[in-house]
């Protein structure tokens, strides 16, 4: 017997449709994915079935093909475990199958049934708004989440027993209710500054017109003191401006709480790849510089960071977003953000000071 069962991909910041499919049939037990699985959607046969016999149901000893459509699209991560479980499920008569109509499912399965977040919460929910239907069966966590967008009805399961008594009609499922703002981020005060009054005013400056600031200085000047407290004077997000962080923040699966209000603040080591800074992977993900979109990227010891990830930071400081093309697509992340850099004047971090003597050569300086 066939059964379908809806679910969402990833594909940059993107949920785009899938239909799982699944298909039990005679023959010699055995169970393949097709449609561009990655090792973990292979994987998910060892915990659908643990899942399902931990279950005290009954798990099919047959020819078992399980199909994700588009199949030309690539499928990554556990997401689609409890899809699978449930339209496995419904081809062997235990679920109707009417009852996987009208709803997109995502979850990881654990072995003992569990239902674990999966990330792009947010990404589904604002995807069933263009697709429809607009309901969700989603784990917990990533069904909160998905409840800040308004308009689609998520609803939040934490086992697999508990997914099938809801579509066998056993049990209600109460629609996850969004948590509303998330807890403002207790940045450092910008008053704790005592001195400095001119690079206090550069970067009053810099953020009162988001203004990329660059400083330098001697080792203990205050540089990252400043920097880290240059966030607690930048406005709060507006409405949109938060969507956008909220959206960037579900498909990079950081959790978010509520909508974010204070904008954000990364400052990642001088040892990130480019990859890791512009974003990337065989499907791209968000990096450093979309995740401090309507905030502040902090780079500390600019002149230790690899020239290449310093080239790749062109394209987002003049266009606001980092395009990223692969054979198959192309990504655009937002990625609109105030750049601030901090850097010692040489190699040892003493010349011009008054104090110290610089143990530099010229050539040293001069680089």
């Amino acid at each position: 017997m066939l059964a379908r069962a809806k679910t969402f991909a990833l594909w940059g910041l993107e949920a785009v449709p899938v239909t799982v499919e699944a298909d039990v049939s005679p023959g010699l037990p055995s169970y393949s994915v097709v449609g561009l699985p990655d090792a973990a959607v292979n994987e998910s046969r060892d915990r659908v079935r643990a899942a399902i016999k931990n279950a005290g149901l009954p798990y099919p000893q047959a020819r078992v093909v399980v199909n994700l459509a588009p199949a030309d699209l690539k499928k990554e991560g556990p997401r689609f475990d409890l899809p699978i479980a449930l339209a496995l499920l419904a081809a062997q008569g235990v679920l109707p199958l009417e009852a996987l109509e009208g709803l997109y499912i995502a979850g990881e399965l654990g072995l003992g049934g569990e239902v674990r977040p999966v990330p792009g919460g947010v990404n589904m929910a604002l995807a069933t708004l263009r697709a429809g239907p607009r309901r969700l069966l989603l784990p917990v966590a990533t069904a909160r989440e998905a409840a800040l967008v308004e308009g689609v009805e998520a609803l939040p399961v934490q086992t697999l027993e508990e997914a099938i008594a809801f579509l066998r009609g056993e049990a209600e499922l109460a629609p996850a209710s969004p948590e509303g703002e998330e807890e403002a981020e207790a940045y450092p005060d910008f008053a704790d500054l005592k001195g400095q009054a001119k690079a206090r005013r550069a970067a009053e400056i810099a953020a009162a017109g988001f203004h990329h600031l660059l400083m330098s200085g001697t080792p203990g000047s205050g540089k990252t003191m400043i920097a880290r407290r240059l966030p607690g004077v930048l406005p709060d997000l507006t409405q949109e401006e938060a969507m956008e962080v909220l959206r960037i923040r579900s498909a990079a699966g950081i959790p978010s709480r509520g909508l974010p209000r204070r904008p954000p603040f990364r400052a990642p080591h001088h040892t990130v790849s480019e990859v890791g800074l512009v974003g990337g992977g065989a499907v791209p993900r968000p990096g450093e510089v979309s995740l401090a979109h309507r905030g502040v990227l902090f780079l500390d010891e600019l002149p230790e960071f690899s020239r290449r990830a310093l080239e790749v930071l062109r394209q987002p400081l003049e266009d606001g977003v980092v395009s990223i093309a692969r054979a198959r697509a192309s990504f655009t992340f937002p990625a609109r953000f105030l750049l601030v850099a901090a850097m010692n004047p040489c190699p040892c971090g003493w010349y011009g000071d008054p104090e110290r003597a610089c143990t530099c050569s010229p050539h040293q300086i001069r680089r």
